[in-house]
């Protein structure tokens, strides 16, 4: 196995857990001074903005990211990873780094498509190369 697809993966690890410690303390100095109670996370629909644009950022991290990975998954154990697909797993990774900037720190619905347009496209590049391992493989 191409252990170098594994860097990008803990990367994206990384931000994950970033994501929750940033949420948690968010939440925490949110509470002690008094602008919300603990109530308004039972659902999110009363976080203020600031602190929902993390969650959703956050449970963001498990859509698209979740397909990313298993499709890595699949071509280490395939034995099929190149330098593309690390490639590809840098640049989504990057582009996941970005897209949760765009929405964690502003309104701008735009400019985060378009930074979701890095992410998907690199998570084809790697899908693609999966789905030409799988045709082969008959």
């Amino acid at each position: 196995m191409n252990v170098s697809i594994l860097q990008p993966l803990i990367a994206q690890i990384g931000l994950i857990v970033a994501l929750y410690v940033w949420l948690s303390v968010a939440r925490l100095r949110a509470v002690s001074r008094g602008e919300v109670a603990y109530d308004a996370f039972v659902l999110g629909r009363d976080e203020p903005r600031p602190i929902a644009r993390i969650t959703r950022n956050l449970a963001n991290q498990f859509e698209l990211p979740v397909l990313m990975v298993g499709c890595v998954a699949l071509l280490a154990a395939f034995g099929e990873v190149g330098r593309f697909d690390v490639a590809c797993a840098w640049l989504f990774v990057a582009g996941r780094v970005v897209h949760t900037a765009v929405q964690t720190l502003t309104d701008d619905v735009k400019l985060r498509g378009r930074v979701f347009g890095i992410n998907f496209v690199a998570f084809l590049g790697i899908a693609g190369h999966l789905g030409l391992v799988a045709l082969g493989s008959r």
